[in-house]
């Protein structure tokens, strides 16, 4: 079995990771894998929303620890930043692969979300957690400083006092906090986690493809972009989907007072 297998079934593509033995922790395969799986998942036309999950009881527990102690030792430093640099480069591929494509991707999180993991689950558009789950950011236990976006995410998402809190202490929270911080869309019971996800992955199904793709776009640059210049994106993307069949479909069922059928 892949480290993280792809399943497609009538428009949603489900990736995944597959190491519940190592409640699926980064190491050097599984870094591959997940490059792989979402770089097709972007790529395949098919697939119109992806769900991000793990087997076993966790979602991610960052790296492998025992993999990180084989890659560091008798190295000199020089050799081991080489290393690390080599490895990353393919990790925030991971996460670019995710921000950048064009269609929602859910973060089905049980268990744990740690290191990577919670990198990897804030860069996805939704996050969807068993009420069981539990997160932390966790590098500094290890004199590691975080990766995987996790210093761009957090600010955003929290402020930045309480990114501060999260990536220095390092401290663990359950399901509810990371709901009331807006890390997180909605915690379920853990038997309904899969269902939920489903359901949602089935209602953006039926969206508008082109228009979600583009408003996923406009809201990824609005933190960089003066208003002028978000304006100008907002104005040049309304007009390019209002020109899509898919706006004339809205517009009659409206006239219709039925629900839309788009492309």
């Amino acid at each position: 079995m892949s480290l993280v297998s792809y399943q497609l079934a009538d428009g949603i593509a489900i990736l995944t990771m597959n190491r519940p033995e190592a409640l699926n922790a980064l190491n050097r395969e599984m870094i591959v894998a997940l490059e792989t799986a979402t770089a097709r998942a972007a790529a395949d036309y098919d697939a119109r929303v992806v769900i991000l999950r793990g087997s076993g009881d966790h979602f991610m527990a960052g790296g492998d620890l025992k993999w990180f102690a084989t890659e560091i030792a008798g190295r000199d430093a020089g050799d081991i930043e080489a290393r690390m640099n080599d490895q990353l480069a393919q990790v925030h591929a991971t996460t670019l692969n995710i921000r950048h494509m064009g269609k929602p991707v859910i973060a089905a999180v049980r268990g744990a979300a740690a290191g990577y993991g919670m990198s990897m689950m804030l860069a996805c558009d939704f996050a969807l957690a068993a009420d069981s789950a539990y997160f932390t950011l966790a590098y500094c236990h290890i004199a590691l400083s975080p990766d995987g976006g996790a210093t761009w995410a957090l600010p955003r998402l929290v402020g930045l006092k309480k990114a501060t809190e999260i990536a220095l202490l390092g401290e663990r929270f359950d399901a509810q906090t990371a709901v009331g911080l807006g890390l997180i869309n909605r915690a379920v019971p853990a038997a309904s986690l899969d269902e939920e996800c489903l359901a949602l992955a089935a209602r953006l199904k039926k969206g508008p493809a082109r228009a979600l793709a583009r408003t996923k776009a406009l809201l990824n640059q609005s933190f960089s972009n003066s208003l002028e210049s978000q304006l100008a994106a907002e104005q040049a993307s309304f007009a390019r989907c209002a020109a899509e069949p898919d706006f004339a479909e809205g517009l009659k069922a409206f006239a219709e007072k039925r629900k839309p059928r788009f492309a």
